[in-house]
């Protein structure tokens, strides 16, 4: 198969090709013989063209990749041995050469500084992937507020050495993974076979009554592939509103009413009065206690002006706190994550009007808003259908066997069930 028998000349070749099964590898040989033939190459190698068509990575994204998997030569030529080197390294290594190694590709312009530019560039790119960005949309006010919330999230340490622009060490990028899981998501799956899965792409369907009107709704389709960058593929097929405070009003009761229906981990989301947009989530359900509850899975996390995710430390327990019609001070009626009693990570009062955030050493989590104080202008919750997909296939398995019984039935009364006529 051309470069694909021939003796490997690079010494990373042979140990990259440990990292994989023989199955494994013939299964590369296969994807690099059809995309070497596509490419016209007489089997040698990949072209960038045929390339970034088949891993649907296009600008300067896919150029960057393409230039370091092919070990910088400019050659626009990715041979066998380039493919089998990336894939070991970036699929198979451990997770601070993977991490190297995204960070590599943040640089999209080459010049050795990750500059504000390559990660806006990176961005742009990302969400025209996972969301199907038209040109037009892409420049519009709407789509550079999601690009803008993204970048706010961004560290830069270093200066750089031959330029004015800040630089984002390999540090900033690590901490950006950790506030923004799902960026690290989508940049580990790149080279994922597109008939998959991808990691990093998947975006739950946002379920509301059909009076509802979109524009109203906090949690936009961006905001929720955020939220999502820490959960799992069952957590991330359908999200259903439950309560809308402009729909169902400024009422804790409603509230717990409304959320009480069924089981299951909730996202609450608050836009205040100064314009911020925060939440958390809730891997628990909703239940009246007289002090903190929970499990690790919840978490806190800022959407607006920026974006980011803070998981429990495990500093302490105090993960989620609901409290109705308690008559004691030291047991504040309302619904909280995090902190200490009367200094919440995030909090909302029983009367819905007023709540406060603050620093908070359970998730590791700044002040959410401006101030500590806060005046909700507009809550949501929504639930989390984990694994929907399934219970809908069950369902009609379901339907599918009870039809079945019902037909069996009605041969037995006339006699033919068993009959061989």
């Amino acid at each position: 198969m051309g470069n694909a028998q021939s003796p490997p000349s690079d010494p990373r070749y042979a140990s990259a090709c440990r990292a994989f099964t023989q199955q494994n590898l013939e299964e590369l040989k296969s994807l690099f013989a059809s995309l070497a033939a596509k490419s016209q190459s007489n089997g040698q190698y990949i072209s960038p063209s045929v390339f970034q068509s088949y891993f649907g990575l296009n600008g300067p994204l896919g150029e960057r990749m393409f230039d370091l998997i092919t070990q910088q030569r400019h050659d626009h030529k990715l041979t066998f041995q380039d493919l089998v080197i990336a894939k070991a390294t970036y699929e198979k290594g451990a997770n601070n050469e993977i991490e190297e190694f995204l960070y590599r590709l943040l640089d999209v312009n080459g010049d050795g500084i990750m500059g504000r530019s390559d990660i806006k560039s990176v961005v742009i790119a990302m969400l025209g992937n996972i969301f199907s960005t038209s040109t037009s949309e892409s420049g519009s006010s709407s789509h550079q507020e999601i690009v803008d919330v993204f970048l706010n999230a961004l560290a830069f340490s270093k200066n750089g050495e031959t330029s004015t622009e800040e630089s984002m060490s390999l540090e900033d990028f690590r901490n950006l993974c950790s506030l923004v899981p799902s960026i690290r998501k989508f940049l580990g799956s790149l080279l994922t076979t597109p008939d998959s899965a991808k990691p990093g792409c998947q975006v739950p369907r946002l379920l509301h009554l059909e009076n509802i009107d979109p524009s109203m709704l906090l949690l936009r389709k961006e905001y929720a592939w955020h939220i999502g960058g820490v959960l799992s593929q069952q957590e991330l097929e359908e999200w259903k509103l439950l309560y809308h405070s402009a729909v169902n009003g400024s009422s804790f009761s409603t509230f717990l009413g409304n959320i009480s229906n069924d089981d299951g981990p909730t996202v609450l989301i608050i836009k205040d009065k100064k314009g911020c947009i925060y939440g958390g989530y809730a891997s628990q359900t909703w239940e009246r206690h007289g002090d903190f509850y929970g499990d690790m899975k919840s978490f806190l996390f800022q959407l607006y002006p920026k974006a980011a995710i803070f998981r429990p430390t495990g500093a302490n327990n105090n993960i989620q706190w609901c409290a109705s019609n308690f008559s004691s001070d030291s047991i504040p009626n309302g619904i909280g994550f995090g902190g200490r009693v009367h200094h919440f990570g995030l909090f909302l009062s029983a009367s819905f009007d007023q709540g406060h955030t603050f620093e908070c050493t359970t998730f590791g989590s700044p002040c959410l808003s401006e101030t500590n104080q806060i005046s909700p202008e507009v809550i949501e919750c929504w639930r989390v259908i984990k694994g929907a997909r399934q219970e809908k296939q069950d369902a009609m398995k379901g339907t599918v066997l009870e039809r079945f019984k019902e037909d069996r039935h009605m041969l037995n009364m006339v006699g033919l069930a068993n009959s061989s006529e």
